[in-house]
């Protein structure tokens, strides 16, 4: 039997395409024989541990801001995902190194998610150690493990390596999908997705 193809998906928790994105990612996984690897992409790296308003973000007023919400609002609910307005954007980086040290773990996966929902449903700032904690424990996962992971930055090469491999790729936005040497880049249709599988030659389940 042949080994299933591996999706690599360039993401970021803060990123409302890749939320969106990530939903269409997971219809392939239950359609096709596919292994999926996330890969953290450092979207706006620089912004601070308290986050940063989306008006300093885009340089621009708060009717603006609230047009881009009411779009983002449309397209998530047309996916079934519920979405909260927003006002701020925050620093992943910590939350990607957890993210990383969850998938060493079993069910640790499951942490992904709720990151977005932490983020995009209930507005929390996802850089917030204590934050990323109760999303530890959400999960299942070990509140004392995860702690000495965020203080010793054990998972810090691993996401450093992420962020190389976005650069090495020439990833400049996500979500980006790469699977054989082909990508596609932003939340693409499903119906696109799915082309891309039959062209690397992916199995139907």
């Amino acid at each position: 039997m042949a080994e299933p193809i591996t999706l690599e998906v360039f993401t970021d928790y803060v990123c409302p395409w890749c939320y969106l994105g990530d939903n269409r990612v997971k219809k392939l996984k239950q359609n096709y024989d596919i292994e999926v690897k996330i890969v953290h992409f450092p979207l706006h790296p620089e912004t601070p541990e308290e986050g940063r308003t989306l008006q300093d973000m885009f340089a621009t007023g708060p009717e603006a801001i609230a047009e881009k919400n009411r779009t983002m609002k449309g397209l998530m609910e047309a996916e079934g995902l519920p979405f909260k307005d927003r006002s701020h954007t925050f620093n992943s980086r910590l939350a990607q190194e957890i993210g990383t040290w969850a998938e060493t773990q079993p069910g640790g996966e499951a942490i992904h998610d709720k990151f977005f929902d932490a983020y995009f449903v209930a507005g929390r700032n996802v850089g917030d150690i204590e934050v990323i904690i109760d999303i530890v424990k959400s999960v299942g996962l070990d509140e004392t493990e995860a702690r000495a992971v965020l203080e010793e930055r054990r998972f810090r090469d691993a996401v450093d390596a992420d962020w190389a491999k976005s650069r090495s790729y020439g990833v400049t936005g996500v979500p980006t999908f790469v699977c054989n040497r082909q990508g596609l880049v932003g939340a693409q249709p499903y119906e696109v997705l799915e082309q891309l599988m039959a062209e690397v030659g992916a199995q139907k389940r």
